[in-house]
């Protein structure tokens, strides 16, 4: 969902004596896809238990493969395997201390291997950087003439996979990467270039699907289904490792549906889009984003609280930007920020239920984590709740009041409502090891998480820039750069994109920091990976997800692979 923004007009009112006479905006949001599709679902305990004895000696076979003695050359090219089959958070402590011991100089590439060898090189750079371990980008600079340009010898048709693995490696670059920044330019112009010349092959389709969207910046178990199925036309597939990948897939797609359908059938209960018909209806897509940002099976109750907590933002995001009247927006910010069910009977009749499942939602977290000596976690998550209602509503009198803030203003309060702070901390919530003193350190607002809130914000702006003019709204992050900086909006919309791609340096530079685990560090950088899949191409994947999100839905929670 991300920043589910719309036309910022609470509704005005022609006579406030009259409740028939309050003029609403019709926003006309798109239905549910969906309908009854997941509200149901049994598990095969059988077909379960059948995959899971399978799977464990498959695994045995794949820890043989990680621990035996080969160069380190096949070890880089298996662990990219591993990971893009979905597999590697079964090997997580032998993958990292393959990569350690590559990275301390322990595992060296052989005489016979070539050290200028760009794919390896390149791989082996991704994969470091990925796993928190500092790999330097001068080792690229072997491949650059003395004009600081890259070798054009590196343009060949006998090394397109060299060419698309520094494309790969250079989405990991940083602030003041020079180097990287033009691997990034060099090697995207030529494989471009040579893109619609290659024929048709398993190389192909991987070239296209980089160039579509990036593997880094890909939601991972999106890019699991795609690759299995063209890990399946490799030639040097391993039929172990691929039969595994598709048993493990369809396993835990098991558990993603009984867990969506404890999501649609809550939704269901609630009843809020048949009473709050102006709201978007978007439980699955919600269940989605939960799964991209974990969707390993130990987070289940994670990921259904996570998306328990979206579908409540996007709602009350909705009755603040569609359909809410200032004055009925004024008591529903004070009685959120009471967090107290007296305060319903003030609350004009629509926005009781609202109000009522919002709390009863953060009861039962509640009922859930404090037994477990966790009620901290809902406390923090409450707390941005109130944070972003709030938020909203100094947005709503922005434009009662034609008010247009500085950029500066508008950003203090946009980043809150772009919705990033407060899902990073629901999505800590579930997850047993976000300890108090990760919350304290989320809440210091480290460069990873301002990083991450930004790209959710600027990139969000531009997607939905058309589309809230069209709406009449005038305090538009962009137009209050417009305005404040005297530039176009084709040059603005530019800067955007600027800042989102410096924001994502900062993201990968955040990766490093050692003050939390890399586990809760990855919920972080899979929120920005959302973006860059929801708002692929300037679209809005979320409001209307049938282009952009419905292949990927299907793909994750509707078709299993034949085994």
């Amino acid at each position: 969902m991300a920043s589910v923004e719309f036309n910022k007009n609470p509704a005005t009112i022609c006579d406030v004596h009259s409740q028939n006479d309050i003029v609403r905006p019709v926003a006309n949001f798109p239905p549910s896809l969906w309908g009854d599709v997941f509200n149901s679902f049994t598990m095969d305990i059988q077909l379960s238990d059948m995959y899971t004895e399978e799977i464990k000696v498959l695994k045995e076979e794949a820890r043989m493969l990680i621990s035996c003695e080969s160069k380190l050359s096949e070890k880089l090219v298996l662990v990219d395997t591993l990971e893009r089959l979905g597999l590697s958070y079964h090997f997580e402590n032998e993958i990292q201390e393959q990569l350690t011991l590559a990275f301390n100089g322990h595992l060296k590439l052989e005489l016979e291997e070539n050290d200028d060898d760009l794919f390896i090189i390149s791989l082996q750079f991704r994969l470091l950087r990925q796993h928190a371990l500092d790999a330097p980008s001068s080792v690229f600079e072997r491949f650059v003439e003395n004009n600081g340009e890259f070798k054009k010898s590196l343009v060949s048709d006998d090394d397109v996979k060299g060419l698309l693995s520094l494309y790969e490696a250079s989405y990991l670059r940083r602030t003041d990467e020079e180097i990287l920044d033009k691997a990034f330019s060099f090697s995207k112009a030529h494989l471009e270039f040579v893109a619609s010349n290659l024929p048709e092959s398993p190389l192909k389709k991987h070239v296209s699907r980089a160039l579509y969207q990036s593997y880094v910046r890909g939601i991972p178990r999106v890019e699991t289904h795609l690759f299995i199925s063209l890990y399946e036309e490799f030639e040097s597939k391993n039929e172990s490792l691929l039969r595994l990948a598709k048993l493990d897939f369809n396993l835990l797609q098991m558990q993603h549906k009984m867990e969506l359908s404890e999501v649609t059938r809550w939704w269901k209960e609630v009843d809020l889009i048949s009473k709050l018909s102006f709201a978007r209806d978007r439980a699955v897509e919600c269940y989605f984003w939960s799964v991209g940002v974990y969707s390993e099976p130990q987070y289940g109750i994670a990921r259904i609280m996570l998306a328990k907590t979206i579908c409540m933002i996007s709602v009350i995001d909705d009755t603040f930007d569609a359909y809410g009247t200032i004055d009925e927006l004024t008591v529903f910010n004070d009685a959120v920020q009471k967090w107290d069910i007296s305060e319903i009977d003030r609350l004009p009749e629509y926005m009781k239920i609202l109000y009522r499942v919002l709390l009863d939602l953060y009861e039962s977290f509640d009922a859930e984590l404090s037994p477990k000596g966790r009620p901290y976690a809902v406390h923090h998550a409450k707390e941005g709740m109130q944070q972003i209602v709030g938020s909203y509503y100094t947005e709503a009198k922005w434009f009662i009041k034609g008010h247009l803030p500085t950029f500066d203003e508008y950003m203090s309060v946009a980043k809150i409502t772009s919705t990033y702070y407060v899902l990073t901390t629901t999505s800590l919530i579930g997850m047993e090891n976000a300890t108090s003193q990760v919350f304290d350190w989320l809440l210091s607002k480290p460069k990873i998480v301002e990083a991450n809130v930004t790209i959710c914000r600027v990139v969000d702006d531009v997607a939905t820039y058309e589309v809230e003019k069209g709406r009449g709204q005038e305090a538009t992050g962009i137009d209050c750069y417009v305005k404040e900086h005297g530039l176009s909006t084709e040059v603005t919309i530019d800067l955007f994109y600027e800042m989102a791609e410096n924001a994502w340096k900062e993201l990968n530079e955040g990766l490093m920091n050692k003050s939390v685990t890399m586990e809760i560090l990855m919920r972080i950088y899979n929120f920005a990976r959302l973006i860059d899949v929801t708002y692929n191409h300037s679209g809005d994947g979320y409001t209307h997800p049938e282009k952009l999100l419905k292949p990927s839905i299907v793909a994750l929670l509707v078709d299993s692979f034949e085994v």
